[in-house]
């Protein structure tokens, strides 16, 4: 819908793939990756439109292209790694003080709006509503004893936006 202008024929969709890095073999046919087009099951023939699915099984890790690739992903550390560029930039991400602090950003922001998501559709993934209230009495009594937006949402797990939300009435909190 958003790929053609009106009046394009599906012929003119640009190639596309979608791939599915797995933990297992989800297909369970042992093989280490699976190549997946779309057919027109009456006549027998490959539907044309470039759109390509590939899932490619994590857990084979052969001497190859692929299975090194599959090895250097389940890597904790770069050094242990095959590829020079994968290592390079994951030890650049992982065990730098800058690398690290840019993760911690980032993690912190897709936390944030995973949490401003599930409040707005009312829930928090991971926490029962019993866990969700105790930690937001938490919250509140933390701001009663003075304590920053920022030390209360690393003490109970929560983002500074939800812990802002929480508090905004009538709890004097320092910023």
């Amino acid at each position: 819908m958003n790929i053609l202008n009106p009046g394009q024929g599906y012929e003119e969709l640009p190639e596309s793939y979608v791939i599915f890095i797995t933990k297992d073999d989800c297909l369970g046919y042992g093989l280490p990756i699976y190549h997946i087009d779309r057919k027109i099951a009456e006549i027998d023939k490959e539907f044309m439109d470039q759109a390509h699915i590939i899932y490619v099984n994590s857990k084979i890790q052969e001497d190859t292209e692929l299975g090194h690739l599959m090895h250097d992903l389940n890597c904790k550390a770069a050094e242990d790694m095959y590829s020079i560029i994968l290592a390079k930039r994951v030890h650049e991400l992982k065990e730098t003080s800058k690398g690290v602090e840019l993760m911690c950003a980032e993690m912190e922001q897709i936390y944030s709006e995973g949490m401003e998501s599930g409040i707005e559709k009312g829930i928090i993934k991971g926490m029962e509503q019993g866990e969700l209230k105790k930690a937001k009495e938490t919250a509140v009594s933390l701001a009663e004893m003075g304590l920053s937006v920022e030390k209360i949402a690393k003490a109970v797990k929560i983002s500074k936006e939800v812990i802002k939300e929480w508090l905004h009435d009538g709890v004097n909190v320092k910023a």
